[in-house]
């Protein structure tokens, strides 16, 4: 799944792109084999789609398997110029010698003269003395003693790249100007770097924007937080509100404000302006964001926005009601009422589902709270009084319940609590009045009459 902070980082790299009149491009690293299934990629492709980064308005995608040949090469070039050598050492042998599990890589083989051969890793010469500057448009320039990085793998025993050398290769296969990526990579920058002075080319220049991290401040993790982007795209967050709430992540726009155009942050946004320290993930003022985006919406874009939630799709769990159920023109008469009421698209179906069955799904826990003493009593008054109405619309059956509750003592709220349940199944939920009116007298009564039979 493409993670929420992979998904940010791509939107800063396209604006960043469209600003310079340079071209976004997208790499997929599938060197891993398990990591790397079709389906995955086709996912990343959907979800760049869905943010707005469309196919085809960018370059790519590249693979990275197809410059493996590449490099090999560039390994055989730095093991022939003296600035890699083989190493046989085992994890365990290192440990042995440096006494601990963290110490790194003691250089125990730099000068044993090793040829290719199995079990035999190539490892770069990082140069013993000197430091390497990191350009960073974020974070200035770090400085790393070259001391105090190890000698590291670039190339394993069956000469396939590691990430570390594929990924220098491949940028300057590509031609990549600038790096704007996560601040975890951030200590793979020097190696990088040193990499890309030794095979002889201008490293590019870095921005390595703030880790993403959640409400303990811990940074975001697919195994214990929601982070897959088509996870929120399939519960109904709009790509308008998550790409705007994504791109505030480290960064603001002018003025005290935070929900604005895109053609605004695609303006305004600057890589020297973003914030390095951690930005928090905040799932709750995020769904806020997407409720004030849906009452945004004209109504026919909010009617349209909800059709898979009420249809189903391949991601989209199809509603408890048959197709045939479903009926647009009542839908769009409440569409105004529950477009104000919700903040996730998904939350359509339970706001609604009481129009398209032929029975409510009945919230136990509701029923039991609303249906109490003398209830009953109130149903058979609302029944005989809704039957006598002249009119079948909201104002003259608010007007009825209303009067029908003061006869027995009761405040509108507390005369229509088992009303609503009997004839939606919730305690809570659109307007009732105007959805007794969208729903229809036969319906209603029905519904009301089948509820007072339970409460005999």
């Amino acid at each position: 799944m493409f993670h929420v902070g992979g998904a940010r980082s791509a939107l800063q790299n396209w604006i960043f792109a469209k600003q310079q009149g340079g071209v976004f491009v997208l790499r997929i690293e599938d060197t891993d084999a398990a990591r790397n299934r079709p389906e995955w990629t086709e996912g990343i492709l959907s979800a760049l789609d869905w943010i707005g980064i469309a196919r085809g308005s960018y370059e790519g995608p590249h693979f990275q398997s197809a410059n493996a040949d590449e490099h090999r090469a560039a390994a055989s070039r730095l093991h022939a110029a003296g600035r890699a050598y083989y190493c046989d050492c085992t994890r365990e042998a290192i440990q042995a010698r440096t006494g601990s599990q963290y110490q790194g890589y003691d250089g125990f083989c730099r000068d044993r003269g090793l040829e290719p051969g199995p079990g035999r890793a190539l490892r770069f010469r990082t140069p013993d003395e000197g430091e390497t500057v990191v350009v960073d448009l974020v974070r200035g320039e770090p400085t790393f003693e070259n001391k105090l990085i190890e000698d590291f793998v670039i190339a394993r025993a069956d000469g396939s790249a590691v990430f570390l050398l594929a990924n220098v290769v491949d940028d300057m296969l590509m031609g990549i100007t600038h790096v704007i990526r996560a601040e975890e990579h951030l200590p793979n920058t020097p190696k990088q770097q040193l990499l890309w002075d030794a095979l002889g080319v201008k490293p590019p220049i870095w921005a390595h924007v703030p880790v993403v991290v959640n409400e303990k401040r811990q940074k975001l993790s697919k195994r214990r937080d929601k982070v897959a982007l088509e996870a929120y795209r399939d519960e109904g967050y709009l790509a308008a509100a998550m790409r705007n709430y994504l791109m505030l992540l480290g960064w603001a726009p002018s003025g005290d404000r935070e929900i604005v155009p895109w053609s605004v942050i695609e303006s305004e946004f600057r890589l020297a302006e973003v914030n390095p320290s951690p930005a928090f993930f905040d799932e709750k003022k995020l769904r806020a964001f997407n409720g004030d985006y849906i009452r945004a919406l004209p109504v026919d874009e909010f009617v349209a926005a909800c059709q898979p939630w009420l249809t189903g799709t391949e991601t989209i769990a199809p509603p408890p009601w048959q197709p045939a159920e479903f009926d647009p023109a009542a839908f769009a008469e409440v569409a105004p009422l529950a477009q104000t009421r919700i903040a996730v698209l998904s939350e359509i179906v339970p706001n609604v589902d009481f129009l398209f069955l032929e029975s409510p799904l009945i919230d136990e826990a509701a029923w039991a709270k609303a249906m109490k003493e003398g209830s009953a009593e109130l149903l058979d008054e609302a029944i005989a009084a809704f039957e006598a109405l002249p009119e079948w619309a909201a104002e003259p059956l608010k007007a009825t319940l209303e009067e029908v509750g003061a006869g027995r003592g009761l405040k509108l709220g507390k005369a229509q609590a088992p009303v609503r349940v009997a004839v939606t199944g919730r305690s809570v939920g659109l307007p009732l009045f105007e959805s007794l009116a969208v729903l229809g007298r036969d319906r209603t009564l029905t519904r009301l009459r089948a509820a007072r039979l339970r409460l005999v």
